[in-house]
């Protein structure tokens, strides 16, 4: 079974971190994200852009693009992970390695009902 599990975070504790501290949390990270791909329980994985950078579209026939999110809560969205594991606790169980990293992020576990992997897009760098 597929599970996404969100990774939130305010944002504003995150963006104070150093570069020194972001770097040290990743390496973290990444140790675990290094085992689940090793064990093969994990696909696709993104750290998101800031909030303050996105747009949200709503509203009838083609929709208006606002600035935003602008839900009102402590903590934002900055992630996600697509895991594969038998049931929900062994997803938690992994979000609890996560978490072990970054013990400061909430991390939600939630079962994926349709999953459409698309085409591999190319990871690259804006100038």
């Amino acid at each position: 079974m597929l599970y996404a599990i969100l990774a939130y975070h305010a944002e504003g504790v995150v963006e104070s971190w150093t570069e020194e501290e972001d770097a040290a949390l990743m390496t973290d990270l990444l140790e675990v994200n290094d085992r689940l791909v090793r064990e093969k329980r994990l696909g696709p994985a993104a750290r998101l852009g800031a909030t303050e950078s996105a747009v949200t579209l709503r509203g009838k026939g083609l929709g208006l693009v606002t600035d935003g999110p602008f839900a009102e809560t402590k903590e934002q969205l900055l992630g996600f992970y697509v895991v594969d594991y038998p049931t929900i606790d062994a997803a938690v169980a992994a979000a609890r390695e996560l978490r072990s990293a970054n013990p400061t992020a909430v991390y939600e576990i939630r079962p994926i009902t349709l999953y459409l992997p698309g085409t591999p897009i190319a990871a690259r760098e804006e100038n």
